[in-house]
């Protein structure tokens, strides 16, 4: 298991964990990103990272995407 932000771009990943305070663990969660679910990062630019969850492309910021815990799904 590791960081969102240690993830290679392109790779698909599985959610494993959320981290965080309880309200940045709801606000991921609202975005899409839940245990079980899917993860591709897509790229990182400017302090941000752009990922694809839930058919949806988002830029979180590098703290957000280091709260995401994930494992490549092949694990």
């Amino acid at each position: 298991m590791m960081p969102l932000t240690l993830a290679n771009t392109g790779e698909e990943l599985m959610i494993r964990k959320v981290g965080g305070s309880p309200e940045v663990r709801q606000h991921l969660e609202t975005l899409g990103f839940v245990a079980g679910g899917t993860v591709q990062l897509i790229s990182e630019i400017g302090g941000n990272v752009i990922v694809n969850v839930k058919e949806s492309r988002i830029a979180i910021s590098r703290e957000m995407a280091g709260k995401i815990m994930v494992q490549a799904s092949a694990d």
